[in-house]
């Protein structure tokens, strides 16, 4: 596949050419690409519906049986799912990899919806041959997330000489900061898991919280920084000059995702 990545129009940036441009990742984007961002943009819709659940119905919105986390799961993994998709067209993914990991998506805002309207905890929650059956299920789909996200963050780092500069330091930035997100969810689940094996159940529902900052923080720059390196190639300027302008940027998105971290660390330690 073949994408313009803009076309600089004099001084002037109209925004008819940018959406021409975003038209192009659909109209000429595989057919795997479109359908993620179909299941993506449902996920998202999910999220919103059960806000909506949540505001006729109330109920809590923190805590581990609650609305929140159907809604933030299904925002969350579809705005993921969508920015997924959409980068790995620049690093012409396979539309396998993309399947599975659609497919994992969808798993895990299912299940976390499930165990909403069963009005049980969704994690730490082995009571039960259900409730089993379903933590060993969000256990699984986890890991298959993290193998193709590890996996396209190689891909990320393999030299593309065709590539826009500011587009290739944009992933490759973008996918570190998705790997810091993964190992503070990672952190998260284990912290829980160590809390339940020793009794503390009810602990483990909340002591991860305090990552939760540094994981948002973390986990949408991989869509933020190449959003930035595509639009700045309709301005004029050279690559060199974007590529400029992307770094300057990811220190300061760097810089404050470091404070979020050890702010998030002092509490979580």
């Amino acid at each position: 596949m073949s994408i313009e990545l803009g076309r600089r129009v004099g001084g002037t940036v109209p925004l008819s050419e940018i959406w021409r441009g975003l038209r192009g990742f659909w109209t000429e984007g595989r057919r795997i690409e479109r359908v993620c961002y179909v299941v993506g943009g449902l996920l998202i819709l999910a999220g919103v519906f059960h806000f909506g659940v949540f505001l006729v119905r109330g109920g809590p919105w923190y805590g581990p049986v609650s609305w929140r986390k159907p809604t933030t799961f299904g925002l969350s993994f579809g705005l993921t799912l969508i920015a997924i998709a959409w980068v790995g067209s620049f690093l012409r993914v396979r539309a396998a990899m993309l399947g599975i990991f659609a497919v994992a998506c969808v798993l895990e805002v299912v299940l976390i919806s499930v165990q909403a309207w069963r009005h049980v905890p969704s994690h730490f929650n082995n009571e039960g041959p259900v409730n089993t059956a379903i933590a060993f299920s969000l256990a699984g789909g986890g890991a298959v997330l993290i193998v193709t996200l590890v996996a396209m963050t190689v891909l990320a780092f393999r030299p593309a000489p065709e590539r826009d500069p500011a587009m290739t330091l944009a992933l490759r930035a973008g996918f570190v900061a998705l790997m810091v997100a993964l190992a503070s969810g990672a952190a998260m689940i284990a912290k829980g898991m160590v809390l339940v094996k020793t009794g503390h159940q009810q602990a483990a529902y909340t002591a991860a919280d305090a990552l939760k900052p540094a994981h948002a923080v973390t986990m949408h720059a991989v869509l933020v920084l190449p959003a930035l390196a595509w639009v700045l190639t309709y301005f004029p300027t050279t690559g060199a000059g974007r590529r400029r302008v992307v770094a300057r940027v990811t220190w300061g998105y760097g810089v404050a995702a470091a404070a979020v971290i050890l702010v998030s660390l002092v509490k979580f330690v």
